[in-house]
Order: C-alpha cells, then structure tokens, then sequence
C-alpha cells in the first residue's frame, strides 16, 4: 500500500493558509461575478431587468447546486483516499464524478422546458421579469454540463489541497464571464440575453481548463480501469454520500427558493433590492467556505488515516481563521455597505429599498459562521447522513419562523428567518460532531486489521 498522503504532516496555520486563501481569493469573483451581472443590468436603470438576471440566476444555481455533492462527495471521498494511500481510487474518483456530471447535465437540458415550468410555478413573478428570465435561462442552460463538471474538478483539486490550481480556474472562468458582461451589455447593448451569452462561454472554458489542471490523473491507468470505476462496493459507498448530500442541498435550496417566492410576493422593488443584498450573502459564503474548504480537505485526510486528534486540531485552526475572516467582513459591510448597493444599481427605489434591510446583511458573517465552518468539518468526514438530517431540522424550523415571524414582519421577518436557519444548522451539527472522532477511531482500527 502507498504510503498516506499528508496523514502525518504537521497542522499549522502556515498550512491552513495556503490551503484556504487561494480559495478565498477565487471565491471573491464568484459573488463579484453576480454583482457585476446585477450591475451591469442595473445600469438600466429599471427593476425589471435586475430582477429578470436574479430570478434566471438563482433558478439555474439551484438546479446546478443540486449537483453539488460531486463538489462535497469528491472532495470528502478522495481525501480520504488519499489518507489511507489509495492512489488508484483517487484517479476512479474523478472519473465517476465527471460519467455522473455528463449525465446529469444532459438531463437538464432535455428537461429544460419543465423545470422552467415548474420554477415559475413554484415562485411566480411579474409578467416582464418572467419572460426576461426565461429567455436568459433558455441561453444558458446549455452549458448545464460544463458547469456540473466544474463541481467534480474543484472537489477533486480541493482534496489534494491543490487550491491554487482551483484559483486559477476560478479567475480564468470568472475573469473571463465579467468580461465578456462588459463588452456584451454595455458595449453591445445586448442586455439579459448578453449575461446569459458571457455565463454559457464562460463555463464550458472553464470546464476544459479544470481537465487540463488534473490531467496527472489521466496518467494513472486506474481512471479508465472500468472494473475499478463501476466496483460494486465503491459505487454503492459513493452513491449513499452523494444521495445524502442531494437530499442536504435540496433541503437547502428550499430554504433560498421560499426566500425568493416570499420576496416576489413582496414585489419587483423588494425583490430588486433583496437581490442586491443577496450578493452581500454570496460574498459571505464564498469567504467562509475557503476555511470551510481547508477543513474538508485535512478532516477528510486525517479521518481516512483514522487520525481523530489530528482532525480535531485542523476543525479548531481552521475556524479560528474563520472567525478572524467573519468579523472583518461584518466590519467592511458595515462601513461600506451603503456605498457598494449605489454601485450596484442606479434605481433609487432599489436602493432605498436594499439599505433598509443592510443590516441583516452586516451580521450574517458572525451568525453564519459556525454553520459553514461545520459543513467543511462533515464533509471531509463524509458524515453525510448527519448533515441531512440536522438539515432537516433547519428547514422545520425555518418554515416555522416564516409562519410567525413574515406575517407581522414582512420583508425583515423574512430575512430574520433566514439567519434562524443559519442558527439551527450550527447547533445540530455541532451536537452530532463528537460522533465524528468516535468514528475516526473506528476508521484507525481498520485501516490496522488491513
């Protein structure tokens, strides 16, 4: 057997660092990405358009993000293949994640008309922001496998630790989208259709640039041994992680879609300005998740060597980063909040409306901490049952919240809820965890009767 990759090397926050802020920094084009599509609508200077470019985005993300277990399931599985020198299944891996990724974005494009459908049914919005949505999602749709396999890439990079690989697809796909943003809607006049355009070019390069950046895999015989990739035993393994992890994700798309719906009934101001304001929480996100991410990576190799103690300490380095990180984004949103939603869009509807509901926003980094600190910790452990089922308890909860809070409350007991949700995740993750190295321990034991 070869030797473990990484299960004896040293935690140190020198490590966590160079693990976590290419993806920090890659992170950051994501939701400057979505801010630059609102703001290059928004220059418009109507609600209609920036709330078309929402609706089509955050429908088409909630698609693609159910897919997003080949970005967790790979990253958790193939770190752990590597904790315990399995080399072979880490070139399987890859395989298996882009055969499901290929699949399943075929199946989206056939299903486009129903989906489509189905998501105006469920939230529905005014007549001009749903014909501007469809014809920016019947555009974009198209690159439904290029943006899938993106997921697999990154998780399979991110679990090497190989993160500035992951930041130099980040900024080649997203540099390339924002530009192509420019010169499309400002400079061709193209509007919603021109955003779609830019996203579909953009998301097929970056899917041929992420085979380029793993093509050491392709070197080891083991990604095209067909035995190894449809064995029984790892396919029935992978399969309850990644059923797992959809489940999760659908929980948690549930979550975002009844925000949308409850907001379009608000309106296309409101919904206008909770779609700039959204952009605040993706920058959150992406932030955290790159110390979210450095936590998948070494948990999941210190659990495949069955090193409980050892992916004890990574979890704590880790969200001490997290903590530092949080608190600074809380304090820039704070200062600068204001200035970024004039930036963003040039109603003055919309950003009278956005500045109203800011503050929800400057305290989101501190609530939501723990949350995505505990998801990277999961992850990498492939506790994935435990994550849909705490899951669960969040999307209860948060329904619950709505019930009381919307009625009285409006457009703040709709983002009150939102930040319960965040609350609840954390708590129940965070009693499931010592579970966690009890299982490391047991992980250990094996790996020694091997």
């Amino acid at each position: 057997m070869a030797e473990p990759v990484n299960a004896t090397q040293e935690i140190t926050h020198r490590r966590v660092l160079n693990i976590a802020l290419p993806i920090v920094l890659s992170n950051a084009t994501v939701p400057l990405l979505g801010a630059v599509d609102t703001g290059v609508v928004g220059q418009m200077g109507q609600a209609v358009p920036i709330g078309a470019v929402g609706v089509g985005a955050i429908f088409l993300s909630a698609i693609y993000w159910m897919f997003g277990f080949l970005r967790m399931g790979t990253t958790g599985l193939v770190g752990q293949a590597l904790g315990a020198g399995r080399s072979g299944e880490v070139a399987a891996l890859l395989t298996r994640a882009l055969l499901i990724a290929g699949m399943g974005g075929v199946a989206v494009i056939l299903l486009q008309l129903p989906i489509f459908w189905a998501a105006f049914q469920i939230s529905p919005a005014s007549a001009e922001v749903e014909a501007l949505a469809r014809d920016y999602m019947q555009i974009r749709v198209y690159s439904a496998p290029a943006a899938i396999a993106v997921y697999g890439l990154t998780g399979w990079l991110i679990a090497q630790e190989r993160t500035r690989a992951v930041f130099a697809l980040q900024i080649w796909m997203n540099g390339l989208n924002i530009l192509l943003d420019l010169w499309f809607v400002l400079g061709l006049g193209w509007g919603v259709e021109g955003v779609a355009i830019a996203t579909f070019l953009a998301e097929w390069s970056g899917c041929f640039m992420g085979l380029w950046l793993c093509r050491h895999a392709f070197r080891n015989p083991a990604w095209h041994a067909w035995e190894r990739v449809f064995d029984r035993a790892a396919l029935k393994h992978m399969m309850a992680v990644n059923s797992d992890i959809l489940l999760r994700s659908l929980m948690l798309q549930t979550i975002f879609i009844m925000f949308l719906l409850i907001g379009a009934d608000f309106g296309d101001v409101t919904l206008a300005s909770n779609q700039v304001l959204v952009q605040f929480l993706n920058i959150t996100a992406h932030g955290l998740d790159g110390f979210a991410f450095a936590a998948e990576a070494m948990v999941a190799q210190y659990y495949g060597a069955g090193k409980a103690r050892h992916m004890r300490r990574a979890a704590l380095i880790t969200s001490f980063w997290g903590i530092v990180v949080s608190l600074g984004m809380a304090l820039f949103f704070a200062l600068f909040g204001g200035q970024i939603i004039d930036i963003m869009t040039s109603a003055e509807e919309v950003r009278s409306g956005a500045r109203a509901f800011l503050p929800y926003l400057v305290i989101c980094p501190i609530i939501g901490l723990a949350s995505w600190m505990l998801d990277g910790v999961f992850i990498g452990a492939t506790a994935t049952r435990d994550m849909r089922n705490m899951m669960a308890i969040s999307l209860l909860v948060y329904l619950a919240a709505l019930a009381l809070l919307v009625p009285s409350l409006g457009n703040h007991g709709l983002w009150i809820s939102m930040l319960v949700s965040f609350v609840i995740r954390a708590a129940t993750l965070a009693w499931r965890y010592p579970k966690l190295e009890a299982r490391a321990a047991l992980q250990k034991d094996n790996l020694e009767a091997a």
